[in-house]
């Protein structure tokens, strides 16, 4: 942090999901950003949503901290090496407060995150329909777990100044802790859904208006300087060695990275682990129609929304051509998610209207009204897959409304554990690596050498 002797960071959690924490976290996050602050954004858990709306409100990338999925060396040392050069961090929590792998434990919660950073925490608490109840839910979240730091809290959704003034002094008395600020049940203020038509409408600027309401807000109903005051923490040093170094041998090779509104959910500490192992990435746009880049050695498709923009992706024949003859050829290829949808025959919509894709793989995908699969994964390497052999494990997550299905089957990528237990998950087929499953690349660093090292092997035609 820019201050030597003290740093600000402040998780802002919520008692449950829907209690208003994102909107509170974007208004902070807006305000002081006026007041010519730099502001550095993380998440807690691997959404990559929520951090869109943080790159775009601070204009610096917010990370992702995750205590299941990552080692909690690693957690420290991204927020360490993003935080740097901030004036405040802002943490922004997932689901509850106490919401994480299971019932049990803290184990990949906000709580886990607060606790491991040393970091105070903001509580927002929605006010709505309840006033002296509110002292009775912020003392059963300090009482939970004694070690963490509920500094502050937030009242959202409140009826009016005099509600949020009964609140406060409920809250207050009961639970020695301030109550900072507030926000009226106003509808200019409600936050578009997380739908699939977010990411584009934050590039297009079509939220820009909604942020500076926020920090007007915010500005006029919460103590900034308390907040500011409360944020201060004790810096920590690393333990360890660090993961984020330059590899002492270096395997040199390009690889193209689809980057834009179809392809996007890419956490950037595996394309930095990517670089510092040696990699070139040239980044290009099936959307805008850019054929793969020349000269490459391998092919990184992310996450994304490819059923959004199936007719466009589609149109894009040359592109097609080019990435289709590539991958028979034996480019090694990792596509993730929305990068495997695009893979297959063809996505089919909601209403039936199917779109053909690469045809790499057997098979199409079919999108669904309803969630198709959610949550941690770790996943095994099967057969022959290059970035994890038999038995060797990686952490990540599943999140996606499509079903994948073909006559012809091919071997599976990855023997894949969540909460309901294991399933085979994925295509394995020459050099191509396929699943639903994002990976981080930070749970087992090994992955990377083993893909720079596919990349730069001489290519076998499938």
């Amino acid at each position: 942090m820019k201050s030597g002797t003290e740093s600000k960071r402040l998780v802002i959690a919520g008692t449950g999901s829907g209690s208003g924490k994102t909107t509170v976290t974007l208004g902070i996050m807006a305000a002081l950003q006026r007041r010519g602050l730099t502001v550095q954004g993380f998440k807690c858990g691997p959404d990559y949503i929520d951090p869109t709306y943080h790159t775009a409100v601070t204009g610096r990338a917010s990370r992702n901290l995750d205590s299941w999925m990552l080692p909690r060396d690693t957690v420290k040392e991204i927020y360490v090496r993003a935080s740097a050069d901030a004036d405040i961090s802002i943490i922004e929590g997932v689901m509850g407060f106490y919401d994480g792998r299971d019932p049990k434990s803290n184990t990949g919660s906000t709580a886990d995150i607060s606790l491991l950073l040393e970091s105070p925490v903001l509580l927002v608490v929605d006010g709505s329909g309840m006033a002296r109840s509110a002292a009775a839910i912020v003392r059963g979240f300090q009482s939970l777990e004694p070690r963490v730091r509920i500094a502050a809290v937030f009242a959202n959704n409140v009826g009016s100044e005099g509600h949020y003034r009964i609140i406060r002094e409920a809250v207050e008395q009961e639970c020695g802790v301030p109550v900072i600020g507030y926000l009226k049940r106003d509808a200019a203020i409600v936050m578009p859904e997380r739908h699939l038509g977010l990411v584009p409408s934050v590039e297009r600027g079509e939220l820009n208006g909604l942020f500076e309401l926020l920090a007007r807000t915010i500005t006029e109903t919460t103590d900034l300087e308390r907040l500011l005051q409360l944020a201060g923490a004790a810096p920590f040093t690393l333990d360890g060695s660090s993961l984020f170094v330059p590899a002492e041998s270096p395997v040199r090779v390009r690889i193209a990275v689809a980057l834009d509104a179809a392809f996007h959910f890419y956490y950037p500490e595996n394309l930095e682990l990517l670089e510092l192992g040696g990699a070139e990435l040239a980044f290009f746009s099936p959307l805008a129609g850019e054929t793969l880049p020349e000269g490459v050695q391998g092919l990184y498709i992310g996450g994304g929304f490819p059923e959004e923009f199936a007719e466009r992706l589609t149109a894009q024949e040359q592109v097609t051509r080019s990435l289709r003859e590539a991958i028979s050829a034996g480019l090694p290829t990792l596509a993730e998610c929305g990068g495997f949808m695009y893979l297959t025959e063809a996505i089919e919509d909601t209403q039936g209207r199917s779109y053909p894709m690469l045809g790499v793989l057997p098979g199409r995908v079919t999108m669904q009204t309803k969630l198709a699969a959610l949550g941690y994964r770790e996943v095994k390497g099967l057969g022959t897959n290059p970035l994890l052999p038999e038995g060797d494990i990686a952490r990540g997550h599943e999140f996606h409304y499509s079903v994948y299905k073909t006559e012809s089957p091919m071997p599976s990528a990855y023997e894949s554990k969540g909460l309901r237990g294991m399933k085979p998950e994925g295509c394995l087929k020459g050099n191509v690596i396929a699943g639903y499953t994002h990976l981080h690349f930070g749970s087992n660093p090994a992955v990377v050498r083993r893909w720079l090292e596919l990349c730069a092997a001489p290519r076998n035609r499938d």
